[in-house]
């Protein structure tokens, strides 16, 4: 009563991210924020935590006070992190202090021991709470922080051993994190499994493997992105050079360099510097903000 339409919607996504799980969960609440440097710190703390936990009914949902400004003020939220314990639609523990895993698993075990909570169950239910972790895993690999998305997406894969979408976002977190060989082994594994085998994700996940696989040392890709500068008419030292920059995690420059080459000559090799974006794309992972920005950037080419 009394709401604007976008208070209406604040609350109604609140009550069926965080109201509706708690009538039979504990549901962690977490107060953060981008530009706050105690989140950040804090939020492995809680994703490792909430995934241990998730067989016990614990789902974390973390609220950005920038984003959801309304939800926040309903909480006199006046200092992030701010964390809440919910059950049944209420605050039942102020877990804010707890900064360590062994201070919020301790919270966490006393609070359930006094609770009806349900631990999750196989079926639908389940797989969302995986789900929203494998969101929390992209989300961190979108913004840069591979190792700390690869243990999430590895913890993911302990609770539902058969998620093509862990395997896959482990397998790029890991060529992320320049540990290719580790990489191939997760590829090789999750090809074996005829239940996640032919899962479109576990392709782009053998893109960026493949991709991977042109990395040269650091003398021999400098030496590349000479020879590429030198000549910007020699197509295929400039196709070689962004090979070997994306293989070494230097996206910037692949990308530069290819939409410099299709902006030049769209057709050379059956378009492949193009197809070579879209590999790269691909790899990367369609939703990732720097692809989305580097789509734009090639469609403003392509079509103007």
């Amino acid at each position: 009563m009394g709401l604007n339409i976008e208070e209406q919607k604040a609350v109604g996504k609140f009550k069926k991210d965080v109201v509706e799980p708690s009538m039979t969960q504990l549901v962690v609440l977490d107060f953060w924020a981008e530009w706050c440097g105690p989140c950040k710190a804090l939020a492995p703390v809680l994703e490792k935590v909430a995934a241990e936990y998730a067989d016990k009914g614990v789902v974390l949902v973390k609220v950005n006070v920038d984003e959801e400004q309304f939800i926040a003020a309903q909480f006199q939220v006046r200092s992030i992190p701010t964390v809440y314990a919910m059950f049944q639609g209420q605050p039942v523990a102020d877990l804010t202090n707890a900064r360590s895993e062994t201070q919020l698993k301790q919270m966490l075990d006393q609070i359930l021991e006094q609770l009806p909570v349900k631990p999750g169950e196989a079926g639908a239910e389940a797989q969302q709470d995986v789900s929203q972790f494998v969101e929390m895993a992209d989300g961190v690999l979108a913004e840069g922080d591979a190792e700390r998305a690869a243990g999430i997406y590895a913890q993911v894969i302990d609770m539902a051993p058969t998620n093509a979408a862990a395997q896959a976002g482990l397998v790029r977190a890991l060529v992320a994190s320049g540990k290719v060989e580790e990489a191939k082994q997760v590829l090789d594994a999750a090809l074996q499994d005829p239940q996640v085998a032919g899962d479109p994700l576990i392709e782009q996940a053998k893109i960026a493997v493949d991709l991977a696989g042109t990395q040269v040392d650091e003398g021999e890709l400098q030496s590349l992105k000479q020879q590429a500068e030198a000549n910007p008419a020699d197509m295929d030292a400039g196709l070689t050079y962004a090979e070997a920059a994306f293989a070494a995690n230097q996206r910037d420059e692949a990308a530069d360099t290819l939409l410099r080459m299709v902006e030049a000559d769209r057709e050379w090799n059956e378009g492949a510097a193009r197809t070579k974006l879209l590999q790269i794309f691909e790899a990367v992972g369609l939703e990732d903000p720097w692809v989305v920005v580097t789509r734009r950037r090639l469609s403003k080419i392509l079509f103007g």
